[in-house]
């Protein structure tokens, strides 16, 4: 048995009182300047995320997405035999059959008139769309917008009642890391689920996730099927749309996930609710990080901002002042540390009005203003595809112009032939050809237009030789015909 002596004993519980008064004091100190303090009963510590969740879950629902695909039925190899095959024919044999994929993921109701916005990954080659609600209304739905670059799109319900519930967005700019956020949606199918965790990064750049990546990043469990489903705070608002997660292998949460700022998602739901096409301002400017190498040769004391390293002469950059060798560190207000944050805030507001940066140049600040104007289709895309027997046949071409190459997400300054699509099973497939490609050469042949690409691929030669251009860099690639 413990004994323990009276005296000690009164003399510890005086010690831990002092301690924690002066504990408590020094963090009601500190909290009520920042609008925080720790539990001071028990009540406090029973307090619960419950009216959060009562407020927004019944506005995230599960997004079904069916896909038709024709799958080759496998014969057994004593069909491949002629001598077989010629009593065994039959109808039918050996055809391709119909069989249905099913993907599963989460969205969220963001207006009463039933627009719905999930990942367009969840959606992506769907034939048909079906939305089930937390009360198990089901409804099918409508595509109303797929924007790959974001990985978001937006859907309209059929026949959408008028007590639909929804959320409200928030400003995700007013997150700061540390703040609690649930996640809503169905991982694996199993039903709506809540988790709860902290905002871990603001303004993540580097997820390798899209082209258009700023996500908030956060450890509230996210599982494959949470897809699409809402990030939400303490004041039961949309900040982000959940879409993924750094996971080992068998896909599950290891506390990194991702979600897409609610600037972003209201930015494509108002391209949806306005004539469903997403329009992004147009730049005419190239841009590169700021390394501490480039940082040192400029006299910056650290590296900040983004690079102004080409212009195009008719662009909004260069119309506004921008000069090759500026250094852009803010856009209306709002710091930017690389391209992709830059692209981000200069993307997120919409046609129309102005876009103030906030430039250093010659050791100096500068403020200027760039106008808010969609890319342009000059010169036009004369969309072609490429039939002739060559290594080329399968290929769907276009020029490019500043709009195509904001579509593809490419350099906005590029000229020439892109690829902006290849038939399966192709010569073009099997050349190795991609969406982005650009064809410089055939046969030591500029190619400036698609109808010169066209022209080109008609020529009657035995082996074919060309230049393309993938990523910034050029391969020549030599067929035999």
């Amino acid at each position: 048995m413990l004994h323990r002596n009276p005296k000690t004993q009164s003399l510890t519980r005086i010690a831990i009182a002092l301690v924690l008064t002066l504990m408590a004091g020094l963090a009601d100190g500190q909290a009520h300047a920042q609008g925080y303090r720790v539990p001071g009963s028990k009540d406090e510590i029973r307090l619960t995320f419950a009216p959060v969740v009562k407020a927004t879950a019944p506005a995230v629902v599960n997004v079904f997405a069916t896909r038709r695909v024709q799958q080759q039925s496998r014969l057994p190899s004593i069909f491949d035999d002629p001598f077989f095959r010629r009593f065994f024919d039959a109808p039918g044999l050996g055809a391709p059959r119909e069989r249905l994929q099913n993907a599963l993921g989460s969205g969220v109701i963001v207006d009463r008139g039933g627009l719905v916005v999930t990942n367009n990954h969840v959606i992506e080659g769907a034939d048909e769309v079906r939305v089930v609600l937390s009360d198990r209304r089901e409804f099918a739905a409508e595509i109303v917008l797929k924007d790959e670059r974001t990985d978001l799109a937006v859907l309209r319900l059929e026949n959408a009642p008028v007590d639909l519930p929804t959320i409200a967005f928030s400003s995700a700019d007013a997150l700061e890391v540390g703040d609690l956020v649930l996640a809503i949606g169905n991982p694996f199918g199993v039903g709506q689920t809540v988790t709860s965790g902290i905002v871990s990064a603001v303004a993540r750049t580097q997820a390798g996730i899209n082209d258009m990546g700023f996500f908030i990043q956060t450890d509230a469990a996210i599982n494959p099927g949470n897809s699409g489903g809402a990030l939400v705070d303490m004041d039961g608002r949309l900040v982000g749309i959940n879409t993924a997660i750094f996971s080992r292998k068998g896909g599950g949460s290891i506390g990194i996930g991702f979600a897409i700022p609610s600037e972003m998602v209201q930015f494509v739901v108002a391209s949806a609710a306005n004539g469903g096409k997403v329009q992004r301002p147009w730049f005419g400017g190239q841009l590169q990080g700021v390394t501490a190498e480039i940082a040192a040769t400029l006299g910056l004391g650290r590296p900040v901002g983004v690079l102004v390293s080409g212009l195009s002469r008719r662009g909004p950059a260069a119309q506004g002042g921008l000069r090759i060798g500026d250094v852009i560190v803010a856009v209306d207000g709002r710091e930017i540390a690389d391209p992709q944050s830059f692209r981000y805030r200069f993307a997120t507001r919409g046609i129309g009005g102005t876009s103030r940066l906030k430039v250093l140049r010659d050791g100096r600040e500068r403020d200027i203003a760039i106008a808010l104007v969609a890319a342009p289709e000059d010169p036009p895309r004369d969309t072609r595809l490429i039939r002739a027997a060559s290594p080329l046949a399968g290929l769907q071409v276009a020029n490019l112009s500043p709009i195509v190459a904001e579509e593809l997400g490419m350099d906005e300054a590029e000229e020439g032939v892109v690829v902006v699509g290849v038939a399966s099973r192709s010569p073009a497939a099997r050349a190795g050809f991609k969406p982005g490609d650009i064809v410089r050469a055939v046969n030591g042949q500029d190619i400036t237009s698609t109808k010169a690409l066209e022209k080109a691929s008609q020529a009657d030669v035995r082996v074919w030789r060309l230049t393309v251009e993938r990523g910034g860099r050029k391969t020549t690639l030599v067929f035999s015909g």
